[in-house]
């Protein structure tokens, strides 16, 4: 398995896992019903966008950049969406190792995660073991499909 830089010509083979993760309305705020364009407009916005592949398959995506401009641009933010085909791979800690390595790498601060659903004990777990504290739970600001209203955690981690 190796990580590379993504290009749009790879959305091709990001969109039916991003479409199911959004459309499963469990772990992402986008809006459901959205285009293969809109999508690609939302993933593709400027920020650095990687893609874990083996044997020539993406298996994920991450995106990562400033989680604010100007003065908030000191601390980052990210994104990653996971093929449930290669779930439980460690395609996800991969990712996640190599974001955290780039923020460093470019001089960030700390990494901000604004809005990790807190039903997503997979998720949670893993920006745990990977040093990210809870930092705040905003109570129901979620509709999980499945549980309804859940938190959103706001999860930090210090690279100073």
């Amino acid at each position: 398995m190796g990580i590379r830089a993504a290009t749009e010509a790879d959305w091709p083979a990001i969109w039916p896992f991003w479409r199911d993760i959004v459309e499963a309305g469990e772990t992402y705020a986008y809006p459901l019903g959205a285009t293969s364009e809109q999508a690609l407009g939302w993933w593709f916005d400027g920020s650095r966008v990687t893609v874990l592949e083996e044997d020539g398959r993406v298996l994920g995506s991450a995106k990562m950049g400033p989680n604010r401009p100007g003065r908030g641009a000191h601390v980052g933010t990210a994104s990653f969406m996971v093929d449930a085909g290669a779930r439980g791979r460690g395609v996800g800690r991969r990712l996640a190792e190599d974001m955290v390595a780039w923020h460093r790498d470019q001089g960030f601060a700390g990494i901000q995660f604004n809005a990790v659903v807190e039903t997503n004990t997979a998720a949670v777990r893993l920006w745990q073991d990977l040093g990210f504290s809870i930092v705040g739970t905003v109570p129901g600001a979620f509709e999980s499909a499945r549980h309804g209203r859940v938190g959103l955690h706001v999860m930090y981690l210090d690279l100073g």
